[in-house]
């Protein structure tokens, strides 16, 4: 069932992370917004003025009965390990599906129905491309891509025994400001240490899609505002791709630089990563909703962004 985002009091979890402090400085204008992150990725600067704070573990039972509140409308879940090659793999797996078992066993405990959940391309491993919403199997191939899958499935099971309406999105690459620890602002960093020369990972022939922060709002918002079921998945992305030695250039071309790539070859950057892929966004564009730009437009806008955030800090 849609719902309008509008006068709703809205919990945004990792709400000072990259998407979340985006989707709460979107709604603020219209809705009462609470924040809920535990600073252990997200930055307190980046949760906009005017947005209630909550610095809250969703792994602790304590802090998600803190965070949520029975006069919510909906939880938009966006508190996760993000990065497909973290250390502990463990940990990342536990504590992801974790969090969101609590927050559904809260929302059932205090009357809250509606959750919106950011899921990821990975579930679907190295899958024929573009990849539609309602392709099998779903082989994921990191333990990222497993956690984000074991996430999927309890939703689905509170979507369908418990009266929960989901509004779940399958990201694309998601880039902008703020961003750190992914392909642009790593490249951007390494060439402002070295101008002349820029490791790549893999080959370089690596081809995904990428989009931007701001579309990616937009489109959950329109989701949650347009879809009618009470299990709603969809994929967000655009219809092109970027390779990494395209995003070498395009960030090179930004700083104005020439540096030397140096790959460091094989055909994927790290174990788990997916070399190519392209999601299906037929689904959402049926809906109503379709990027402004392409990857390629995408992936500059966040270089040009990124670019003079990480100047300054290097100055």
């Amino acid at each position: 069932m849609s719902l309008e985002l509008s006068d709703k009091r809205v919990l945004v979890t990792g709400g000072a992370g990259l998407v979340g402090s985006h989707l709460a400085a979107r709604l603020s204008e219209d809705n009462h917004v609470v924040v809920a992150d535990d600073l252990s990725k997200g930055d307190r600067e980046q949760v906009p003025d005017g947005v209630e704070f909550v610095q809250a573990d969703m792994t602790d039972p304590d802090d998600v009965a803190e965070a949520v509140t029975e006069d919510l409308d909906i939880v938009f879940h966006f508190a996760a390990y993000t990065d497909t090659n973290y250390g502990n793999p463990r940990q990342l797996f536990e504590e992801n599906t974790e969090m969101t078992y609590n927050i559904l066993e809260r929302m059932q405990e205090v009357g809250v129905s509606n959750i919106s959940f950011t899921s990821s391309s990975t579930i679907y491993g190295e899958a024929p491309r573009p990849t539609p919403e309602d392709y099998a199997p779903l082989e994921p191939i990191s333990i990222y891509g497993s956690s984000k899958l074991a996430d999927e499935g309890l939703l689905s099971t509170f979507a369908h025994s418990y009266d929960v309406t989901v509004y779940m999105y399958r990201f694309a690459n998601i880039v902008g400001p703020n961003q750190r620890g992914n392909v642009i602002p790593d490249f951007i960093e390494k060439l402002l240490e070295d101008p002349e020369t820029l490791e790549i990972l893999g080959d370089g022939r690596q081809e995904k899609s990428y989009l931007h922060v701001e579309d990616c709002i937009d489109a959950m918002c329109h989701i949650v505002e347009h879809a009618e079921r009470d299990y709603n998945v969809y994929n967000l992305g655009t219809r092109t791709t970027t390779s990494v030695t395209t995003i070498a250039n395009i960030v090179a071309d930004v700083l104005d630089l020439d540096p030397e790539f140096e790959y460091t070859g094989g055909d994927r950057g790290w174990t788990g990563d997916v070399p190519k892929m392209r999601l299906s966004i037929e689904k959402l564009s049926a809906l109503g909703w379709e990027p402004d730009g392409s990857s390629d437009e995408a992936v500059r806008r966040a270089a040009e962004e990124l670019a003079e955030e990480l100047r300054a800090e290097y100055e």
